[in-house]
């Protein structure tokens, strides 16, 4: 499958539970440059919650998000 959006850095949360993904993507997240993208791979289906909630209150845009077979992935573009 190829990327739907092209990204700068990529991030493996697989088999992390809540609140992990988020943490680990939010460290990533601080050493790239304002926009730049970020890929995140997680299998905690809490995580679309988390990732929507977390772009809206940190001012980030979630450029794009899907899910198949238990595995979400995301792409954040950092504010």
């Amino acid at each position: 499958m190829t990327d739907v959006v092209a990204c700068d850095a990529e991030l493996d949360a697989s088999g992390l539970n809540c609140p992990l993904p988020l943490l680990k993507a939010k460290l990533e997240l601080n050493k790239l440059a304002s926009g730049a993208v970020l890929k995140v791979t997680a299998t905690d289906a809490g995580s679309q919650r988390d990732f929507r909630t977390f772009a809206k209150l940190a001012g980030h845009t979630l450029e794009h998000e899907d899910a198949a077979e238990g595995v979400y992935r995301y792409w954040l573009r950092k504010a």
